[in-house]
């Protein structure tokens, strides 16, 4: 990524507790250590570990409709495909992170069935209350090519 990356949005949150137990129950997570203060403190964490994919609830603190329009997608043709996580640390709760998006590509491809594809990739940082970097996601968005 390089400064002139086009910035689309940042996004600030405080890892929840009690959102870390809803993404726990979504994923079907056994590891007590994701709900239990004590079962954390003995592995070594600083507090209850966020699931991997817990930096998705930047969705709810982003203006989606801002972004597609921005990017000029026609949002009945978007389609996701692909989305990469890489942490240099847990996060846990009370991590409080703030997220800087950016497209980092925006190209077009021949499709297979005819006309071209649209895709879009996006890359976040998430830094913590230090400014250091915690978290790192990639997201390919496609927009299909239109019928006729």
């Amino acid at each position: 990524m390089t400064e002139s990356d086009l910035i689309l949005d940042r996004v600030e949150f405080t890892v929840d507790s009690g959102k870390i137990g809803e993404f726990v129950r979504a994923t079907l997570t056994a590891d007590p250590v994701h709900i239990d203060d004590d079962a954390a403190a003995t592995a070594g964490f600083a507090g209850r570990p966020a699931t991997p994919t817990h930096v998705v609830v930047a969705g709810h603190y982003r203006d989606q409709q801002a972004m597609v329009t921005g990017l000029g997608l026609d949002l009945a043709r978007v389609v996701v495909g692909s989305v990469r996580w890489q942490y240099a640390r847990p996060l846990v709760a009370g991590d409080y992170l703030v997220g800087t998006r950016r497209v980092v590509s925006d190209e077009r491809r021949d499709g297979r069935q005819g006309g071209s594809l649209r895709l879009v990739t996006l890359e976040t940082e998430f830094v913590d209350a230090s400014a250091l970097p915690v978290v790192w996601t990639r997201e390919v968005i496609i927009e299909r090519a239109a019928t006729t």
